[in-house]
């Protein structure tokens, strides 16, 4: 099954591109699932179709689905939200504050990923097209799944044999009740649900299509998003620049703007180098529709098959060198000083400006020193050496 996710600042047109791919998918024959994970919804408004929260068919092969962030959330939240109010109302706090403090910002849109993951897992579609939320927000939640693994595989099981042994002692000594074992399953289904999100989202048929206007602002998020999926583990294979203006038959005014895209275009085919980048001209009316969608991908795809994998970052590896052995992990665009690393035990915390990824060294590499780091050809290369050989270590701070 074939997985792609569109992403970019708000008002490229990332709905729009994404609505086209995925009429251009259905026109070929696949069965074809688009839906917006995106708060604003605009995939409806872009086929000119009506939409809910369940798949509906919008032409031949092609459905269109709004995810319920609202309704997922209910369902996958409720144990926890159960016990949260219950603590709540022991405390005294009003039931219409209570239940609006159980709701954790931003956590329904994390759950809408999972209704990405339900749908890939259902074996309906050939394809599904993922509308994703502006750059941000997606960075946030794609992140989110390995960051829970931390906690959920180190505390949580701690946490759970500690109030399952004290609950009576700590109930009355606290005098709010204790979390019964349905609230930690609760939160342990959470976390194997996100995790296969994440599973799903970095696998061999999925990718993500990065989506600009030429402008120095859009496209300097859209660089530090390249960087901030590769370091977790997502496969970016195209840049989409939107709303080119045509070169020729402009006047004055426009050429200047022309002038100004060009040096973008230029930037953008430096900082993408090696990804598919593919540009749509700005269109004297909005496409709106099944057959101008179809126009928007035939112009932007040219041709070719708008489904197939571009090149993508070779994932992180390991590879024997003189004296020991390098990890390699992708990370485009950055330079040594922008990275950071700490050696915790067997994992590895790479920091990337406010991001920060926790890698597990394969068993491998867990029993030997890390003896230096440098960013080179995009990559971060850690180089490890026998204990027995190594005379430094790499405990902290930046490379």
């Amino acid at each position: 099954m074939r997985i792609l996710l569109f992403t970019g600042k708000g008002g490229v047109g990332k709905s729009t591109l994404a609505a086209a791919t995925a009429c251009a998918s259905a026109a070929a024959g696949h069965r074809t699932l688009v839906l917006s994970t995106d708060a604003a919804h605009s995939l409806a408004d872009a086929l000119d179709v009506p939409a809910t929260s369940e798949p509906t068919e919008a032409a031949a092969n092609l459905w269109v689905q709004h995810v319920d962030a609202q309704r997922r959330f209910e369902r996958s939240w409720a144990d926890i939200q159960g016990y949260l109010l219950s603590v709540l109302d022991v405390a005294g706090v009003d039931p219409v504050a209570a239940e609006e403090l159980t709701v954790i910002p931003g956590a329904e849109e994390v759950l809408a990923l999972l209704e990405v993951r339900a749908q890939a897992r259902s074996g309906e579609w050939d394809v599904l097209v993922v509308d994703c939320a502006p750059t941000a927000e997606t960075l946030r939640l794609l992140a989110l799944p390995e960051a829970l693994g931390w906690y959920m595989t180190r505390v949580l099981p701690v946490e759970r044999r500690v109030v399952k042994a004290l609950r009576p002692v700590l109930t009355r000594a606290a005098g709010v009740p204790m979390p019964e074992d349905s609230v930690f399953d609760a939160i342990e289904r959470l976390h194997a649900d996100l995790d296969d999100v994440r599973t799903v989202l970095t696998g061999p048929d999925t990718s993500v299509r990065l989506v600009l206007t030429p402008e120095a602002v859009v496209l300097a998020e859209a660089r530090r998003a390249y960087t901030f999926l590769t370091l977790f583990g997502y496969q970016v294979d195209t840049a989409i620049v939107n709303r080119v203006f045509p070169e020729e038959g402009a006047d004055e005014w426009r050429r200047a703007w022309v002038e100004a895209q060009c040096r973008q275009l230029a930037d953008a085919a430096d900082s993408f180098a090696g990804l598919e980048l593919r540009t749509s001209v700005y269109r004297a009316s909005e496409p709106v529709g099944r057959h101008e969608l179809l126009d928007l991908a035939a112009s932007v795809y040219d041709g070719s098959d708008p489904l197939a994998r571009g090149t993508t970052t070779t994932p992180m590896s390991v590879r024997a060198a003189a004296g020991g052995l390098v990890l390699s992990l992708p990370l485009p665009l950055v330079a040594q000083d922008d990275v950071g690393l700490v050696r915790k035990g067997d994992e590895l915390v790479v920091s990337v400006a406010s991001y920060r990824r926790l890698l597990t060294l394969p068993s491998g590499l867990a029993r030997h020193r890390v003896v230096g780091a440098r960013v080179r050809d995009g990559q971060l290369q850690v180089r490890f050496t026998e204990p027995a050989a190594a005379s430094t270590d790499l405990s902290e701070g930046a490379l």
